[in-house]
């Protein structure tokens, strides 16, 4: 059977309007699909403005809100997901990431829909090797005291339940994205509130890790080459190029002409002051951590990966690092998110291919 997308397939994409989500759906237009985003009652559209897409909600935890949805459907992606550090409840994101993967996809496949994409995390994998220079991939088990806070934890549940379904016969292949970088990080995403507080002055200093930096473009293309040319049941890491924290600050430097952080914090920095404030705030205070626990860990962990499975097997490719962050730093600013003071600052030095 051919995955290939054709003009005026019908493509249902789950958390259309998130960061992915939307850049999946604008890599779809361009290819002529006919977009159905299936949205989070009451959640924020933003990034679908300007989009012919046809909008329909759905509360994926409730299987009886996507009857009908994939009707006529080709296609199906999923990206939805629920995203945080330090809940005061756990279960909507058991909710969300784990019932509403199972209805999704197993609510596509009863449908008819020949293949489903879903976007899982590189969280999921095992990070044994990095420390000693060696990025992970698709066959790094992940250690399980190594998934910090109920997003990581649901994650790595709800990709074994949608495997359990591929090995029931659901049309099912897996990506799984590194760090995002690029325009319509409304939220921020974690990666994104690195350049916004870059940008802000807001970053005293810094901890020398490592980190995988994709534009949230190139890893649209890779969902859709996935769709296209994956195999069943089969996981692709998508990314782009591996480079430290200091490598980031250099790039973010050079790009914007704002100068970089200059101290560096021992490693062990992060994780006391997220201890303390989880602590004061979360226990104390009852309310959310100026620095959560989970993204401290995350902060103090070398995430490096390798995506040679999807660049040989799929064709996926990817552009600079510099790029991704450029392109991350001017949508922030041209979208509000910078003090006017820093914006003042600015020395714009576009890389190439900007």
């Amino acid at each position: 059977m051919s995955f290939d997308l054709k003009p005026g397939d019908r493509v249902v994409v789950t958390g259309a309007a998130g960061f992915i989500g939307s850049a999946v759906t604008r890599a779809l237009l361009s290819r002529g699909a006919e977009v159905v985003a299936l949205l989070e009652p009451g959640a924020s559209n933003a990034n679908l403005k300007g989009l012919e897409v046809e909008r329909r909600e759905a509360d994926i935890t409730k299987s009886s809100t996507l009857v009908g949805a994939f009707a006529g459907a080709r296609f199906c992606f999923h990206l939805a997901a629920k995203f945080g550090f330090w809940p005061p409840d756990p279960s909507p994101f058991y909710a969300a990431n784990v019932t509403g993967s199972r209805n999704v996809v197993s609510g596509a496949a009863d449908a008819g829909v020949q293949r489903i994409v879903y976007t899982s995390t590189v969280a999921t994998l095992g990070l044994w090797r990095t420390k000693d220079g060696v990025p992970s991939t698709e066959d790094d088990v992940a250690d399980l005291s190594h998934l910090y806070g109920n997003y990581k934890q649901t994650k790595y549940v709800a990709e074994h339940e949608v495997l359990r379904l591929a090995a029931q016969g659901a049309p099912v292949v897996l990506v799984l994205p590194t760090m995002p970088h690029g325009p319509y990080d409304r939220r921020p995403t974690p990666s994104g509130k690195v350049v916004l507080d870059y940008l802000n002055g807001a970053m005293p200093g810094y901890v020398d890790t490592a980190m995988n930096v994709a534009h949230v473009d190139d890893l649209a293309l890779g969902h859709v080459l996935a769709l296209e040319k994956g195999s069943q049941g089969c996981s692709y890491i998508c990314g782009g190029e591996n480079i430290t924290m200091s490598q980031l600050l250099a790039i973010l430097s050079n790009v914007t002409g704002l100068a970089s952080a200059q101290r560096k914090f021992p490693s062990v920095f992060p994780i006391i002051a997220g201890y303390a404030s989880q602590f004061v705030e979360g226990s104390l205070l009852r309310r959310e951590p100026r620095v959560p626990l989970e993204a401290a860990q995350m902060a103090s962990t070398t995430m490096t990966f390798d995506d040679t499975r999807a660049r040989t097997e799929l064709g996926y490719h990817s552009r600079s690092a510099a790029l991704a962050l450029y392109e991350s730093a001017r949508w922030f600013v041209e979208n509000g998110y910078v003090d006017p003071t820093r914006v003042a600052q600015l020395n714009w030095n576009p890389p190439t291919g900007a």
